[in-house]
């Protein structure tokens, strides 16, 4: 969304970064400027300033500039038209040389359009928002859990891990809502941070700024028929948005950790870890990925333990990138029989999520059965709890309610029957939930 002559917007703890007021604030070299221009005005065939200035992220006076320092150089002219419904604006256009230069830079780059920001000035921009800054009550945490029914002693946990923003390991037994845990911590941060639209180190570009994982709130935009163009706003290189959140499960793969190169457009795109910089990062279910569990906290070791992470140009050149994540790690399996000790270390809270007593399991299926309009049945529910759940040794798991519930629904629909629970739907959906090992042929 673009919003015209806005203040910075503030959330609590995250001062905005300030808007370049010279092309020098940018950071970027003034050469790269100038063949981004080329480049943007050369594939969107956009000829004014204020359009180029939205397009190229940067204020209009100095986009202004660069088109008049590009003018010098005769790579590009004035089209001798004014627009009438752009404030009067002169229109412009490249030149033969200015297309040959603007061909060549492509030939380099594909990348056009937002100035990317550089690496170093995004790092202060990542302390002044870091996810370690925030601080949860537990009155927030519980309101980020919404309809969670949840044992008080987990919160008790739960509160000064995320508050630490420290790595963060869920293990237990399946179904018990350990991904809805961690999309509630998420929902409990509920602030927002800048996101760079691109990042620049040794005069390459590195895309960061993902719609898919960036849930944007607002942009700012010069207003070209303003008196005053540089009010306080932020820099419109970044994108203000939700803390990001990143969910990855059996599908995660090692080089998802790394740069990914683009060789037709030679250019980069993020790796995952670095697009939830200020936000969080879960890797769901941790022993379901083709790399062993122990490899894959291996390649944390470093951002884990100093806030650092180190990625690799296509030459070969490591470079240093900010670490700022709050890493959520949420398994089925024991910890001890897919880590060794030296990896549990470097995780710095463990916390198991065991299934619910008795009493919460009861305040499941009734919440559940009332959000999907299901009569409660008392005979029915003492039949599952006395003749059912023995069967399993009474081993209550949150994901069991909603199961059950559906399953009748099902059967209700498909008899012909109004919405009800009887023992025997209930016995009939509870063989839906499990495999018997005589089933399986051998």
């Amino acid at each position: 969304m673009n919003v015209q002559l806005n203040p910075a917007p503030q959330t609590a703890g995250v001062q905005s970064p300030p808007s370049p007021r010279t092309l020098a604030d940018t950071g970027i070299n003034i050469v790269m400027l100038r063949d981004l221009l080329l480049k943007t005005v050369f594939r969107t065939n956009l000829d004014l300033v204020s359009a180029l200035s939205r397009v190229m992220a940067l204020q209009v006076p100095l986009v202004q500039e660069l088109v008049d320092l590009a003018r010098g150089q005769r790579l590009i002219e004035a089209t001798g038209t004014l627009h009438a419904n752009a404030g009067n604006e002169m229109g412009y256009q490249l030149t033969d040389a200015g297309k040959s230069r603007a061909l060549d830079a492509l030939s380099q780059s594909e990348y056009y359009g937002a100035c990317p920001v550089p690496l170093a000035h995004y790092a202060e921009q990542v302390k002044r928002q870091s996810i370690r800054n925030i601080k949860l009550s537990r009155e927030q945490l519980l309101s980020g859990m919404g309809h969670l029914i949840l044992p008080p002693d987990l919160i008790s946990n739960l509160g000064p891990a995320v508050t630490a923003g420290r790595s963060i390991l869920f293990y237990g037994p399946p179904g018990n809502g350990k991904s809805s845990i961690s999309h509630g911590i998420r929902a409990a941060i509920g602030d927002k941070v800048y996101v760079p639209r691109a990042i620049e180190y040794s005069g390459q570009v590195i895309s960061v700024y993902d719609p898919i994982v960036h849930a944007a709130a607002e942009s700012a935009v010069d207003d070209p028929t303003a008196l005053r163009r540089t009010s306080n706003r932020y820099d419109n290189r970044y994108v203000f948005c939700e803390r990001p959140s990143v969910i990855t499960g059996g599908e995660l793969s090692l080089d998802m950790l790394d740069l990914a190169y683009n060789p037709t457009a030679r250019t980069y795109q993020a790796p995952l870890q670095l697009k939830a910089t200020g936000g969080i990062f879960i890797i769901d279910d941790l022993g379901r990925q083709a790399e062993p569990p122990q490899k894959i906290v291996n390649r944390w070791i470093v951002p884990l333990e100093e806030s650092r992470d180190i990625l690799a140009l296509q030459s070969g050149e490591k470079f240093t990138v900010p670490f700022d994540t709050l890493v959520i790690f949420s398994t089925n399996f024991h910890p001890n029989e897919i880590f060794d000790g030296a990896a549990l270390r470097r995780i710095f809270f463990k916390i198991k999520i065991d299934g619910p007593d008795q009493a919460n399991f009861l305040k499941i299926f009734a919440m559940v059965a009332r959000k999907k309009k299901m009569p409660l049945d008392e005979k029915t529910l003492m039949h599952l709890l006395k003749v059912r759940f023995p069967t399993i040794n009474n081993n209550y798991a949150n994901y069991q309610p909603t199961f059950l519930i559906d399953q009748m629904i099902a059967m209700c629909e498909f008899e012909g029957i109004p919405t009800q629970m009887t023992p025997d739907l209930i016995d009939r959906a509870w063989g839906n939930m499990f495999v018997r090992q005589e089933d399986i042929a051998h």
